[in-house]
């Protein structure tokens, strides 16, 4: 019952991570907190289910195809709600609020394309079932595990072992720094929103595939939780992300599974709380010293 329950935990939990990463992303290089993040997960998911049935195209090329026009949407973002915002000096509440104003609007396009109905999601694969023991583990659930480790462990490697990733990390410890090394930060932070975007498309396939259905409001509760598991990790760090999201996916898949299921979002709230209470910084966030 334990080994089942942490499996399921692991599957939920890898989703809520590859979400995460692109609020601690964003987070790193801008200190903002996009709150539209979890609606562009969403519109990701009904672009693979787009692409998919009404444009006829297989998996394989519609998959890498729905993340690279949610990356766009990304980037657009970005260019369009945020840029000048901050060309302009202004502070982070105008920012929130633009945040806020982009996942209103996405949340009332995708209503307005897709009505507001949950759909069901096109099965990518037959599903089948392997027991071992008393485990009942099923091909999707491997996939989903697979496909989430690989990719945060892609992108963890690009940011520390590429040109690239030095630029962003650059840019994360100072814009104004990093412009006067000649990088091109506005480049880097479209880029940041980007892969981020391309990463929550990518978690919303695999949450239609997963659960076999999508509608426009899903974004609301999964970009919630991964945001909670961003802060839990220590919001700004990429392997943190990852932590916290598998930490939140075993934490309410367990209380589900014991205690009750009516109360899975309080159970990965409250240690989200208990962590914050003793570690402020989150479990691998950094302290900030202000120097006086």
């Amino acid at each position: 019952m334990f080994t089942q329950q942490l499996i399921n935990g692991i599957t939920v939990g890898g989703i809520y991570a590859l979400i995460a990463l692109g609020y601690t992303m964003v987070y790193g290089i801008l200190k903002i907190v996009n709150f539209a993040h979890g609606d562009v997960f969403m519109i990701g998911s009904f672009l693979g289910l787009l692409l998919v049935r009404s444009a006829g195209m297989p998996f394989y090329v519609a998959f890498p195809l729905a993340a690279a026009a949610t990356a766009v949407v990304g980037i657009l973002i970005e260019r369009v709600a945020y840029r000048p915002i901050r060309m302009h000096g202004a502070d982070a509440l105008a920012i929130l609020i633009s945040a806020l104003g982009v996942s209103i609007f996405l949340e009332n396009f995708a209503q307005l394309v897709w009505g507001t109905e949950t759909h069901s999601y096109v099965k990518f694969v037959e599903k089948k079932t392997y027991k071992f023991g008393g485990i009942t583990l099923s091909n999707i659930q491997i996939g989903v595990i697979i496909l989430c480790i690989a990719l945060m462990l892609i992108l963890y490697l690009v940011v520390n072992k590429t040109k690239i990733g030095v630029a962003m990390r650059a840019t994360s410890q100072s814009i104004v720094s990093a412009q006067l090394m000649g990088i091109n930060t506005e480049k880097i932070i479209s880029l940041t929103f980007g892969v981020g975007s391309a990463l929550a498309c990518v978690a919303g396939i695999l949450v239609g595939t997963y659960y076999d259905a999508v509608y426009p409001l899903v974004g609301y509760s999964y970009g919630l939780k991964a945001f909670a598991a961003a802060i839990l990790g220590g919001i700004g760090s990429i392997p943190g992300a990852m932590l916290g999201g598998f930490l939140i996916g075993i934490v309410e898949t367990l209380g589900a599974g014991y205690i009750s299921a009516g109360y899975k979002d309080a159970f990965a709230f409250g240690i989200l709380i208990l962590v914050l209470i003793f570690r402020p910084s989150g479990l691998l966030g950094k302290k900030h010293v202000d120097k006086v």
